[in-house]
Formats: structure tokens, sequence, C-alpha cells
């Protein structure tokens, strides 16, 4: 939301529907902390809670109002004002309020317009057809420490950024990935999730067409993204290594983590038969440890990696406990949530399946195997 365009009192938000996040800023100007004030009324009138993250153009656009900023450096260009210079005139500002600062590369990608922000900076997108020097920028962006890259087509472009810029910077990279501009349909922005956004930015369509908020998320429901290959298998690797120890205790061997920034804080492997406790899925054991790790009933930052699509008992657990991604190695057409309770995660839930799928298949295979194969004396059955 740009303060010299959007009107906070047009926003339109339900319980059941409502934005993540709200980024507040602009390449020029506006009075952002009356700005801020305007939303936090707006959003307090809808008895919500919605973070505001300032995504200033320059440092007089900063407020202690907001909940948190992208701390922007715009690696795209080599300007060292956009560069530096506007971090270091904002810095004492910044680290006197104690808020919640997010760095973040902020790299522009051509998108068929001249942005505000090609403008005011001086510098040039980067061209959509060079795919490795948009990559070469991105890994430098988390090698520098960045925590964050946001891939900008630009206010108003006519085109997004595309589906294989995304995926191609999700497999390269591991930080949290922020994608905007031109993007004006749902299917545009399920697309963007799909590819390996973990947040999608809509500004001018939403400056312009308020009412439409509602109707995008919802259309966020439990999108499908692509898996990020070096995490995901690393994680779902530790998984495996959960049911080779239900495996070993006689249980059907389905293991499960749960990770937040990089960190495991739950485990848990399949102990139905152990505990003799139906409800005692590697699921549910993984969500007990992670919330005792954390102290409270709520992860919506984790990270579930399990080796078996979760049942409709454990799906809905995972949602209770708004666990935002979900990725399971093997589907269960059988018994698997998405067969029975297809919307039961968490509404802005994002879900990855298959991955290491033969390995987690193959050991679920062949302990039913061995199980069918047993031979029980006549003396051990009951009448």
């Amino acid at each position: 939301m740009d303060p010299e365009k959007a009107n906070p009192e047009a926003l339109h938000f339900t319980a059941e529907a409502h934005p993540d996040y709200l980024f507040v800023g602009g390449s020029t100007g506006g009075d952002t902390t009356e700005f801020v004030r305007n939303l936090k009324l707006q959003i307090t009138n809808h008895k919500l809670q919605i973070p505001i993250i300032l995504f200033p153009g320059n440092a007089d656009q900063f407020t202690t109002e907001a909940d948190g900023i992208l701390y922007l450096s715009l690696l795209s260009g080599t300007n060292p004002e956009y560069l530096v210079g506007q971090q270091i005139k904002s810095a004492r500002r910044i680290h006197a309020a104690s808020i919640n600062t997010i760095p973040t590369a902020y790299i522009l990608i051509d998108g068929g317009v001249e942005t505000s922000t090609m403008k005011v900076t001086g510098t040039k997108p980067l061209d959509p057809s060079d795919l490795p020097t948009i990559i070469d920028t991105c890994i430098a962006a988390e090698l520098m420490g960045k925590t964050a890259i946001y891939l900008e087509a630009g206010s108003g472009a006519k085109t997004p950024v595309s589906t294989d810029i995304i995926a191609a910077v999700r497999a390269n990279t591991t930080v949290t990935l922020i994608v905007g501009g031109g993007i004006r349909t749902p299917e545009a922005m399920n697309a963007a999730y799909k590819a390996g956004a973990d947040i999608v930015v809509i500004g001018n369509h939403f400056e312009q067409n308020p009412d439409e908020i509602e109707r995008f998320c919802q259309k966020t429901q439990n999108i499908p993204s692509t898996p990020n290959t070096q995490n995901d298998e690393k994680y779902m690797r530790l998984a495996l290594a959960e049911a080779e120890k239900a495996l070993a205790a006689n249980e059907i061997p389905i293991g499960c983590v749960i990770v937040s920034e990089n960190q495991i804080i739950g485990r848990g492997h399949n102990l139905t038969e152990t505990l003799a406790d139906v409800t005692a899925h590697a699921e549910m054991q993984a969500i007990t440890a992670a919330t005792q790790t954390v102290g409270g009933k709520y992860i919506p930052d984790a990270t579930l990696y399990v080796t078996v699509e979760p049942c409709p008992m454990c799906a809905g657990a995972i949602g209770w406990a708004q666990i935002k991604r979900i990725v399971y190695g093997a589907p269960d057409p059988k018994r698997g949530y998405s067969t029975y309770a297809p919307r039961v995660f968490h509404p802005k839930a994002t879900v990855t399946a298959g991955v290491l799928e033969d390995e987690c298949r193959t050991i679920m295979q062949e302990f039913f195997k061995a199980k069918r194969s047993c031979k029980f004396p006549i003396s051990n059955l009951k009448s």
C-alpha cells in the first residue's frame, strides 16, 4: 500500500480472508506515520491482527508505528545511495526503535515499464532473459546475510516475474522469497506460489480494486509448491530416520520432524502399538514436542516434514497448530487428508508433496510385505 495512492478506509477484510501482512511504502513519499495509524484503525475495526511491515523507498518513510521493516538494499543496481546510503541515514532511528528489522535484497526485474523506482534511483532492472545474472545476484544476497529476497517487476508492470525465474531462485537460495509486481489475478498469484514464492505482494491491483482482497485471499488455500530441493531433502531424510526408529519398534514406519529457522524443534515417529494409543501418530508426537520447545500451542513459522501424507486427524492437528508449510514424501490415497479433508490445513498453508517419495514409499511397502509374510503358529491364535 502506497501512502500516496491507497485509501485505508476502502480496504475490505474478513476473519476468514485477509492478508498475512500489509506492506506500506512507496518510491516518492506520503505521510507514512498517519497512513499506518489509519491502517491500524481499519484492522482493529475488523477485529483482526495483521502485521504492518514498512517497505520504504527512502529513510524519511520510517515510522515507529509499524510492526516491522524490510531493511532494503537495491542489489539490482549499483547506486551507492540505495545500496547503503539511505540505510545509514535511517540506521540510528531504526536501532533506537527496536523494530523487527528484516534485511532484504530488493531486486528489480524488467517488467516492461519504467517504474518510479528506476526514476528515483537512476538504476536499470535486470534483464529477465539473463537468468544466470539473476541467480548470481540472489545467491550473493544470501551470502551477504540477507534473510529475504524481494523479486520485483515494478509497480504497474506489464509482465510479472516469470515462474521460471522464481523456481530458479528458489532452487538456489534458502531465504524467504518475496515476489511482486504486475500480479492481477488469483491464477498469477498462485502460479508464483507454486513456483516457490513464500510471499506474493499485490499492490496496484488492490489499490485500484480494494474489494478484490477477499477473493484473492480465498484462492490461496493450501497451494502446492515446488520443493526447495536442498533443504527439503535434508529434513525429509531426518524424518526417514524417525521412520526407521518406528520400524525397529515394529511400528508402521512413519517419521516426522518440525523445523523453524533451520532448527529442528520437534521430532516424532509412529508409537500407536508401543503406547496402545491410536492417536500416537508421528505428526502428533512431533507437534507435541515442538510446542513444548517453543512454549506455546501455535507454531506458524514452522515447516512440518513427514514421510507419508498426513491422515485427517493429523492434518487437523497441523491446522490447529497453524503450521504454514507441510512437506510430505509418499501420498496415501486410502487414508490421506487430501481424500477426506482437503481444506483442513490453515487457509494460508502451502503443501509440497513427493520429496524423497520413492524412499518414503519403499520403507512402508517393505514393512507391510514382511507383515503379510509372517507365519504364526496355531497355538498363538485365539479362538
